[in-house]
């Protein structure tokens, strides 16, 4: 009588355990982020992700305002834009499993480093090669 009584029980103990078993963790605390854990380079915030996406909008943004008001010529913007748009490129492949702060660091680097070039562009006077 016993074995037939926790027969009987087992099931009606592990249905009712069941539901709240299946149910979905809870988001962490700042949201989910993407990306390698923090031992392997930190994880990727939302608000990185946008940050480096519009520096290298407003990188773009700038080399086309610069051709636009003739401070340096369309020879001089071509190479500007080419890399500007490698970056992109870049940033779109590191962004699709998510940022990590090395990847973050490098496309930081290179906008600034396109923005360096962008600045002599302007600053060298030879807008001659229209």
């Amino acid at each position: 009588m016993k074995k037939l009584i926790l027969a009987a029980l087992i099931p009606a103990t592990v249905g009712l355990a069941a539901p709240a078993l299946a149910q979905p963790a809870p988001p962490p605390p700042g949201g989910w982020h993407h990306g390698p854990g923090p031992g392997a380079g930190g994880w990727m915030t939302p608000r990185r992700d946008a940050a480096i996406r519009q520096d290298i909008g407003q990188l773009r943004f700038a080399i086309d305002r610069a051709q636009r008001n003739r401070t340096i010529s369309p020879r001089e913007a071509a190479p500007l834009r080419r890399q500007a748009a490698m970056v992109q490129r870049q940033y779109r492949m590191y962004s699709r499993d998510g940022l990590s702060r090395d990847e973050v660091r490098w496309l930081a680097s290179r906008v600034n480093q396109i923005r360096q070039q962008l600045r002599m562009e302007r600053a060298d006077w030879d807008r001659d090669r229209w």
